[in-house]
């Protein structure tokens, strides 16, 4: 199969845009394509594509760790982990191209994304700790900003996984949900790719604590609106899955 067939198959095996913010709609699943179909292209499987995903994402997160704060280290690190994440979304859907994933590949897909997004969390409090005059403040509360931002990351990705796991799987042919345009744009703060972009402001030392708080203050406003909706999705009846009915509390 060329790399133009790829493209126009997987055109029509996207997932639905329901719940997904405009970056990841029209910047990293588009981006994603290309980059499946080329995987296909080469002989690349989808793990081999996590992998990769894994390479840059960690790669970033070094840069970021160890080099001094910097507007070309910023761009670096922008640049490795925006191509990280275009690759996250080419794993699943190269997967589909070549017929379905397996249980194996969406755990290493799941456990990556985990590792990446603590260790870049980390990551920045490693730069605060290292740097704390580049960024404005010498005191030691700026540390507590990536804490608590890492901790809302890490519940809202568990919760979300989580919930996807224990819902209903929609039955064979059933129309997707037409997503909603003002929820695309709501959620762009809490996107991983529009993220991934305030760090091309690390050079600027407090513009970027600025922007990292900022959507830090996102991601903890954002938890409980996700909270209550999962936990209202899956407290109805039509949540769970045939035959597992959910434990007494």
């Amino acid at each position: 199969m060329s790399g133009g067939e790829a493209l126009r198959r997987l055109a029509g095996a996207q997932k639905s845009a329901k719940g997904v913010s405009l970056y990841s709609r029209f910047v990293n699943r588009p981006a994603g394509r290309v980059l499946a179909a080329g995987s296909y292209v080469v002989g690349l499987t989808p793990n081999q594509v996590t992998l990769v995903s894994a390479l840059f994402g960690f790669g970033g997160i070094a840069v970021l760790a160890l080099a001094a704060p910097s507007w070309w280290a910023g761009a670096l690190v922008w640049l490795a982990l925006a191509v990280g994440f275009a690759f996250d979304s080419a794993d699943g859907q190269l997967a589909r191209l070549r017929g379905g994933g397996s249980p194996a590949g969406e755990w290493l897909d799941h456990v990556v994304d985990c590792a990446k997004t603590t260790a870049l969390h980390s990551a920045v409090l490693v730069a605060f700790y290292r740097h704390p005059g580049h960024f404005g403040t010498g005191s030691d509360v700026l540390l507590l900003v990536p804490l608590v931002f890492l901790l809302a990351s890490i519940v809202t990705f568990f919760g979300g996984l989580l919930t996807e796991q224990l819902k209903r799987k929609a039955a064979p042919g059933a129309a997707a949900p037409a997503p909603s345009t003002l929820r695309a744009v709501a959620l762009l703060p809490v996107d991983h790719g529009v993220f991934c972009l305030v760090f091309l402001l690390l050079g600027g030392g407090p513009l970027f604590l600025w922007g990292y708080g900022l959507l830090g203050a996102a991601a903890v406003l954002y938890l409980p609106l996700f909270l209550a909706k999962w936990f209202r999705e899956l407290s109805r009846p039509a949540a769970h899955p045939a035959g597992r009915q959910p434990a007494a509390r």
